[in-house]
């Protein structure tokens, strides 16, 4: 299996500035490759750092990228010290002084005359174009080992690696050139010990694969990486090894890969010509906001309502205020009745609504916070399902938010609405 080696640079990162996300980005692309990330520094901008960090890479991995340092300023050296630990020398490369320039034209400014050094490349490297920004990346092979430079910002980076680095490294490091194939399940319900003692058989023995279990905002990631003698030989272990998993998990199973549950329930609702409508108040519109993420939307949601005070459930729901003085907003009566009127009111074939307490507040001896509501409701009735979840005001409402989704996944499914 190939091996790569991550280099985040930034002072902002190390100071906690700035999260780091690119690495989490590259990190799941190149395991989706079956390329396996074996080590990641995170450093200052600092030019002895930098070069030992790069040098530990070199020395581990057959591909090192590094994130950050490619701007104008002075202590902007990545891609000057990765040159540098490989002994390439870097000639100013006339194609990106003219695009340099043409960048600040169309702008309206004059460019620093420091700028020139974004333009500074050895002169067998591939540059990786930048569309939203000032400083190109850069893809090197030297010496049977690749290395891949590349800006900070992620609105720069994640378009730049996807467009253009991962077809060079899918021709340099891919299918024709691996032996591992991996796939990523992604769950969603159990919690991470809990899918891991459910696959316990499979955990002790993993039949010529490795796992990994990865937890984010109430999903769970299990990646699967099986080595055979080739790559088809690979193929029918994890196959096999999937399957299992598949009879053990079930329906908590609700994509692969790159699979988003907004987007996986888009596609169902698609494929099956229903329309829905949200009646939401703890999670304020999150809901709405996670279906509509997707282009053609409207497709398939009609739209919501954020009833978050008692008098929005009332005047804009019409829910009963009688109900809602006797169980209290957060109660099962009143997700039922706010599932069946926003359906009423948008006339779609399914309504659902989300009531609960995100805290840190406002929880009570019947309803301690993290208590949610969620309703449904169809022409085959009104279902409601209460739940509780731990955590700050922001994870509980989206959890909720998600856990109204896969519910609503399971009950087309089931044929169950």
């Amino acid at each position: 299996m190939h091996k790569a080696y991550l280099v985040s640079t930034g002072t902002e990162l190390l100071l906690g500035k700035t999260i780091d996300t690119n690495s989490v980005f590259l990190a799941e692309r190149l395991s989706n490759m079956g390329i396996k990330v074996v080590g990641k520094s995170v450093v200052g901008d600092n030019r002895e750092h930098i070069r030992n960090a790069i040098s530990l890479g070199i020395k581990s991995a057959d591909i090192v990228i590094t994130t950050g340092g490619l701007g104008p300023t002075l202590d902007d050296l990545t891609k000057e010290v990765a040159c540098e630990v490989l002994n390439c020398p870097m000639v100013k490369i006339e194609a990106e002084v003219n695009k340099l320039r043409e960048y600040f034209r169309k702008r309206n400014r004059n460019m620093p005359e420091i700028n020139l050094k974004q333009a500074m490349f050895p002169v067998d490297a591939k540059i990786i174009t930048n569309n939203n920004g000032t400083a190109p990346g850069m893809y090197l092979n030297k010496s049977g080992k690749t290395l891949i430079c590349l800006p900070g910002p992620p609105h720069e980076i994640m378009p730049m690696y996807i467009q253009e680095v991962e077809p060079l490294l899918q021709k340099d490091y891919g299918q024709n050139n691996q032996q591992s194939a991996v796939v990523a399940i992604n769950i969603f319900g159990p919690g991470e010990s809990q899918v891991e003692e459910m696959l316990a058989e499979i955990v002790e023995d993993p039949r010529g694969c490795s796992l990994a279990l990865i937890a984010k905002e109430g999903e769970i990631q299990l990646r699967i990486t099986a080595e055979g003698k080739d790559t088809s030989h690979s193929q029918t272990i994890l196959n096999e090894l999937v399957d299992k998993i598949k009879s053990i998990l079930g329906d908590r199973i609700y994509g692969y890969n790159e699979d988003a549950l907004p987007v996986v329930v888009a596609n169902i609702l698609l494929q099956q010509k229903l329309s829905l409508a949200v009646a939401e108040s703890c999670t304020g519109g999150l809901l709405a906001k996670m279906l509509t993420d997707m282009p053609g939307s409207s497709e398939y949601f009609w739209g919501g309502a954020v009833s978050y005070s008692n008098e929005a459930k009332t005047k804009i729901m019409g829910v009963n205020d009688k109900i809602i003085s006797q169980y209290g907003a957060v109660s099962e009566p009143v997700a039922r009745e706010m599932a069946i009127q926003i359906r009423k009111l948008a006339g779609s074939e399914i309504g659902v609504s989300i009531t609960g307490v995100a805290g840190p507040g406002g929880g009570s001896e019947i309803n301690p916070v993290g208590t949610v509501y969620i309703g449904a409701d169809s022409q085959r009735g009104t279902q409601v399902k209460r739940l509780y979840f731990v955590g700050n005001r922001e994870a509980i409402r989206t959890l909720a938010a998600k856990s109204a989704l896969d519910w609503l996944r399971k009950l087309i499914l089931n044929n169950e609405i």
